[in-house]
């Protein structure tokens, strides 16, 4: 089973490496992680990653997993990017998308007549793209399935898992990296949040989740 990770300059780390350490873990996987060029990717944190193959090396996988960024929308520059996850939808099992991931699924027109979630402060863009934005961790539509923002992700993996693999693996894998959550806070949602907090925090983040244009 081929999982593929789309690597790109900018990417939000976690929305990457949170899935990766489940979904490599899974019985017969082969995991790549694809960039448009082979070498260093540098997250929007500064953490360095790796990419080992170009995406003109991979035609097919039966799991695509495109993470987001505050600069998503960076990927309209690259309709080889948009093209190539039109031509690996077609191969897929699985298509997914963690954070402002979904909205370059929508870029690449595939979330037309689709259910599919995104982070909070960018869940007003699904619609651009034809979609039908769900404000749920995880939401499942057809072969498609996105996550919300970040954190997410680890839920939209081991929801995977258990499709792929089944729940007696999935539940062992979460049982592995302890994943309990328990936040100090309870603040994990704009629905929790403290009104002046969230405002602020939105009044910081315009501009950083501007929609990217419908290719297709």
């Amino acid at each position: 089973m081929q999982i593929v990770f789309l690597f790109y300059q900018g990417m939000t780390g976690l929305d990457a490496v949170g899935p990766h350490e489940i979904l490599s873990h899974l019985p017969g996987a082969l995991v790549k992680r694809a960039a448009q060029t082979q070498g260093a990717i540098h997250t929007d944190s500064g953490l360095v990653l790796q990419a080992d193959i170009a995406i003109a090396e991979v035609s097919s996988a039966d799991v695509l997993l495109i993470p987001g960024a505050g600069s998503a929308t960076t990927l309209q520059q690259h309709p080889d990017i948009l093209e190539w996850i039109r031509v690996i939808h077609k191969s897929t099992t699985w298509t997914t998308s963690v954070c402002t991931g979904s909205l370059i699924l929508g870029a690449a027109g595939l979330l037309v007549g689709q259910k599919a979630t995104t982070h909070w402060a960018a869940m007003d863009r699904l619609p651009i793209f034809g979609a039908d934005p769900i404000t749920e961790r995880v939401v499942e539509s057809g072969k498609i399935i996105t996550a919300a923002g970040v954190s997410a992700g680890m839920d939209m993996a081991l929801t995977l898992a258990a499709k792929i693999s089944g729940e007696k693996v999935a539940q062992t894998l979460q049982l592995a990296i302890e994943y309990d959550p328990m936040p100090p806070f309870d603040v994990g949602s704009p629905a929790k949040a403290d009104p002046t907090l969230l405002a602020g925090l939105k009044q910081r983040m315009v501009g950083k989740f501007e929609p990217l244009q419908k290719t297709r």
